[in-house]
């Protein structure tokens, strides 16, 4: 009688979930967690119920999970392998639960075997234990927002803790962080480290008030043999010895790099590859390097790699370009000060007249505390304020954007405040010429918003696609 009351609500879970999703989407509305919501009030262990159906990928990280995750399914797609994701960054229990009730059959058989999940750190320390994950990538770990995960080992600990549950995960981890390497010590997974070459950044960088200065095990002070950016690079502990393990998968050389694509070559454990992505951005490197594991993994040839990373193009704003008005949109995702820091290096590589602008918001989605834009290094657009046309700041905490700026030493007179978000694309529309590049970096609820507007007015693929 019980297995039939467990049968019986997993059918209801997956009907009821499937409709939703069908409503919501009439409605023209996302449907990527409330949906979840209801399958997971109807059958609170439906996780463990669709393990065993699912050949399960998971991701995690403090940044680059989405684009990592594009990567992968690119590696998937090359290897034959029919999959389901969460392509919209519906990240925690609710969303991954949607994404796989949708997956399913009425009866509960799956559409497609594979399953590949972004997975926020802090539902990843349940999730994980619950769904059994085949292969486990963690890309980095740096400090986020504060009100959402805590201190920084918190939200390690919880990436910890939800291996320690995953036993038979092959694990794929990032080699220049000595935090997410530190999951790979005293393990009995599997373990593929992924990571830049001694001195292969084309840029000089030292590190400066890093998230994780301190050794994991003894917390003495790293010494670094070279460095990329925040704490990632090749650390070593003068007390105690740890440091930065063997990668098998390896940038050996930067051999181009500007703000539209980076020439790296890569060591695999077979050869080397010689590749040019379409990603600018050193933290793009990394997210290729770890997408190349998969493909590893998979078996996939090299010129299978190659093309995988040749052929893909960025995923919902996450440097998602869009033609408007006859100006090149670019929308990048800022949600942290590491990840911000690199988004505004980015800029710097920028040659000719743009327009900059800023949506930041406060929700519960972006992290109610915005003082950490106090700990990004706004101070670097000094170098670039003869290229910016004009500043625009906007969202819910615009104001609190423009006296950042302000102190940052961009003129007042040339930030301007736009609550509205049409108002805004009218603006930076206004003061660009055809041809140039306008530049948006939203948190993530602006960015939502914003590409809404964008696709009324422009006929854009919904989030979800």
């Amino acid at each position: 009688m019980k297995k039939l009351s467990e049968k019986f609500r997993l059918g209801l879970a997956i009907i009821m979930t499937k409709l939703t999703v069908f409503m919501l989407r009439l409605a023209g509305r996302g449907g990527t967690s409330l949906p979840g919501k209801i399958a997971l009030k109807i059958c609170p262990d439906i996780f463990n119920k669709l393990s065993d159906r699912f050949r399960i990928i998971m991701i995690t990280g403090t940044n680059g999970k989405t684009t990592t995750s594009r990567i992968v399914a690119g590696m998937l797609e090359k290897a034959g392998l029919q999959y389901v994701s969460n392509k919209s960054g519906a990240n925690l229990a609710s969303g991954i639960a949607t994404t796989l009730i949708s997956s399913l059959s009425l009866t509960g058989k799956p559409i497609a075997r594979t399953a590949l999940l972004e997975t926020d750190e802090a539902a990843f320390r349940t999730l994980a234990p619950k769904l059994k994950p085949e292969i486990i990538i963690v890309t980095n770990f740096f400090r986020d927002q504060l009100d959402r995960y805590g201190e920084l080992y918190t939200t390690l600990n919880s990436v910890r803790e939800g291996i320690q549950g995953s036993p038979e995960s092959r694990l794929i981890l990032n080699a220049d962080d000595s935090l997410c390497a530190s999951l790979g010590q005293n393990t009995s997974n599997p373990v593929i480290y992924f990571g830049l070459g001694d001195k292969v950044y084309p840029e000089d960088y030292l590190i400066a008030n890093a998230d994780a200065a301190f050794c994991i095990n003894c917390k003495s002070r790293y010494e670094y043999l070279s460095s990329s950016f925040g704490h990632l690079g090749h650390f070593k502990c003068p007390n105690c010895g740890y440091e930065r393990p063997a990668a098998q998968i390896e940038c050996t050389q930067v051999l181009e790099y500007d703000n539209l694509s980076s020439t790296i070559e890569i060591q695999i454990p077979d050869g080397k590859i010689a590749v040019k992505l379409a990603l600018p951005g050193l933290y793009n490197i990394y997210n290729a390097l770890a997408g190349t594991a998969v493909g590893h993994i998979l078996e996939l040839k090299e010129d299978d790699l190659t093309y995988v990373l040749e052929g893909f193009e960025c995923g919902f704003g996450r440097m998602e370009t869009l033609l408007v008005s006859g100006r090149e949109l670019k929308m990048i995702l800022v949600k942290n000060p590491t990840g911000f820091n690199q988004v505004l290096k980015y800029l710097l590589t920028q040659n000719d007249k743009c327009v900059l602008a800023f949506s930041i918001n406060d929700k519960l989605a972006d992290g109610t505390d915005i003082s950490w834009l106090w700990d990004v290094d706004f101070e670097i657009l000094s170098f670039m304020q003869n290229k910016v046309r004009r500043f625009f700041v906007s969202g819910t905490r615009a104001e609190d954007m423009a006296v950042r700026l302000k102190y940052a030493g961009i003129p007042s007179d040339s930030i301007f405040i736009k609550h509205d978000d049409t108002e805004l694309l009218d603006s930076m529309i206004e003061a660009s010429n055809e041809g140039e590049t306008i530049y948006l970096l939203p948190t993530y609820t602006a960015m939502l918003e914003i590409r809404k507007n964008l696709k009324k007015r422009y006929n854009l693929k919904e989030f979800w696609e």
